[in-house]
């Protein structure tokens, strides 16, 4: 018996999900893969919440190290208006968040760049199971400045491009600002002894 050619390729094509939004199976298997990476907690929310400010892009040109250093910060970063339409596009998304001790915060050492690492591949391994669940339009914004190599190549290609992703800021979101937008507190750590909060956001759709 002949197989009809586009009856086989209909049952190897994957759906993408409907409009029902998460469901709860899809939200423990999301818990449990960011609990692997240190990450604790996940909230979806509207991106309409999501505060884009000029003055971060500032921030991050007049006052931070890296930049011009790196392939996840400005200048190699959407500027604000871009970043604005990019994120109009999108009308869910999902913010995770993570902790950690400030002991090495503001060192440059191989503990702390181990917990980065080991937080930015949660990010990304979740946004590609997201994709993966249907959630074609998927997209990480990632918390810290890339540590995936210890020094970047910028502005020599990246050595890792499909891990690549922009940092929250140089999208120019304002983070407190937003985190406040959701009904969130936000500590800023200023002592070592202290535990602070890292985010990330995945937009879904």
């Amino acid at each position: 018996m002949k197989c009809d050619p586009a009856l086989e390729l209909r049952s190897n094509v994957v759906e993408f999900r409907n409009c029902g939004g998460i469901s709860s199976t899809l939200m423990a298997r999301l818990h449990k893969k960011c609990q692997e990476h240190g990450i604790s907690a996940i909230l979806p929310f509207p991106v309409e919440k999501i505060i884009v400010k000029n003055w971060v892009n500032m921030k991050c040109r007049y006052g931070c190290s890296k930049y011009g250093t790196s392939w996840c910060c400005p200048p190699a970063t959407p500027e604000p208006e871009k970043a604005r339409a990019i994120l109009s596009e999108y009308t869910t998304a999902l913010l995770l968040t993570g902790h950690r001790q400030c002991a090495d915060f503001y060192l440059d050492n191989c503990r702390k760049r181990t917990g980065m690492v080991r937080y930015w591949k949660g990010i990304i391994s979740t946004e590609r199971l997201l994709f993966l669940e249907g959630y074609y339009k998927a997209f990480a914004l990632v918390s810290g400045v890339c540590s995936l190599c210890k020094k970047c190549a910028y502005p020599d290609p990246c050595r890792f491009p499909q891990e690549k992703r922009p940092m929250i800021e140089s999208f120019s979101i304002d983070v407190i600002g937003t985190l406040r937008n959701l009904g969130a507190t936000s500590h800023v750590a200023v002592n070592t002894g202290e535990a602070f909060n890292y985010h990330g956001i995945i937009l879904l759709e």
